[in-house]
């Protein structure tokens, strides 16, 4: 008796040992870094994917051994029916429990997009459809601004510019909606800080007005001052007369040079032969500019024409004498800078 008594001991040792060195070798293999190389490698975690699956995916292209462990620790510590789908960043030195972890928390590659002010809602649509990460819908405007709760509203400056963040297979239906929100929280926090006294009596034609500066201008300094500009010919029953809603107006026929004709052809948005401001906004704002549009600078300017110099910058003046020479200044330097491009042309 003593004897078998000796063998189960025995082999019940050995049994302990074995267990001993294989849960070692286990734990060593889990958290050994996956073979990946020196760059990252991006795994694609479809919806509904097992962790069986996906680790055998990975063993198939060399970067995980024993793809089976993975599965039996996952199912140990309840975490194989937790994976989320996305899109997944494998970095040098990730192990297979750190790779399970990073499943786990759903901490996906994330892309950017930039809408850029100064964009009108084609372009918009156009880039936004255009990116590889996003998932296009088949929605026309009216549709995008149904899906968006504004059925029948004008889409034209309705999105904040600003960089967003989304992850792939984000749909252009939802990046557009962060744009939209994002858009009316600014606008009604600078509606609710409005200047006393200013011209425009809804957020809306706050933001038309804040369009048109978006489009009159790229610095900062000059936007309050030509939203000055407007106010006060909106105040003096004046037209405000600015070539960006001309151009707007005409459409696809604009061709890039505004003639004086084109002054003269009535739209709804030509702002030369009509009253007030056009119907909706013309281009997408920044913020700043939707700043500018509720706290003009009064000083008292009710005309501005560029300067011709490098800077972008435009000539502010108070009357028509003034604005007249302010003019003949900045056709005298166009005139000038075409005369020195035709030189160095010349000697080229």
């Amino acid at each position: 008796m003593r004897k078998w008594l000796g063998i189960a001991g025995l082999l019940a040792c050995g049994l302990l040992i074995a267990a001993c060195i294989a849960t070692w070798a286990a734990w060593r293999t889990l958290n050994s870094p996956l073979a990946i190389g020196e760059e990252p490698v991006v795994l694609d975690v479809p919806p509904g994917s097992s962790l069986i699956k996906l680790g055998d995916e990975l063993e198939a292209r060399g970067m995980l051994k024993h793809s089976r462990m993975l599965a039996w620790y996952a199912r140990l510590t309840g975490d194989a029916t937790r994976i989320r789908a996305g899109e997944y960043a494998i970095r040098p030195g990730t192990t297979p429990i750190g790779l399970l972890e990073k499943l786990v928390s759903g901490d996906v590659i994330m892309h950017q997009l930039t809408i850029v002010e100064g964009w009108r809602f084609a372009d918009l649509l156009r880039v936004v459809r255009a990116h590889p990460a996003i998932t296009a819908t088949d929605l026309d405007e009216e549709g995008i601004m149904a899906a968006l709760g504004k059925p029948g509203v004008h889409p034209e400056g309705q999105f904040l510019p600003d960089t967003y963040t989304f992850p792939r297979g984000t749909r252009d239906i939802d990046l557009l909606g962060w744009a939209h929100r994002a858009l009316e929280a600014k606008l009604d926090d600078a509606w609710a800080r409005r200047s006393a006294g200013v011209s425009v009596s809804t957020p809306y034609e706050a933001l038309i007005l804040a369009s048109i500066i978006e489009k009159e201008t790229a610095l900062d300094r000059e936007r309050r001052l030509i939203s000055g500009v407007f106010h006060e010919r909106l105040r003096r029953g004046m037209r405000l007369e600015t070539d960006p809603t001309v151009i707007y107006g005409l459409g696809e026929v604009f061709d890039g040079d505004l003639r004086r004709r084109d002054l003269a052809a009535d739209t709804p948005y030509n702002t030369y032969t009509r009253h007030g401001l056009p119907p909706t906004p013309i281009a997408l704002p920044s913020a700043a500019s939707i700043d500018a549009a509720v706290d003009p600078e009064q000083s008292g300017a009710i005309f501005f024409v560029a300067t011709g110099l490098p800077d972008g910058s435009h000539h502010f003046s108070a009357t028509l004498e003034e604005h007249n020479r302010a003019v003949r200044q900045y056709l005298a330097r166009l005139r000038e800078r075409r005369a020195a491009e035709q030189a160095q042309e010349s000697n080229d």
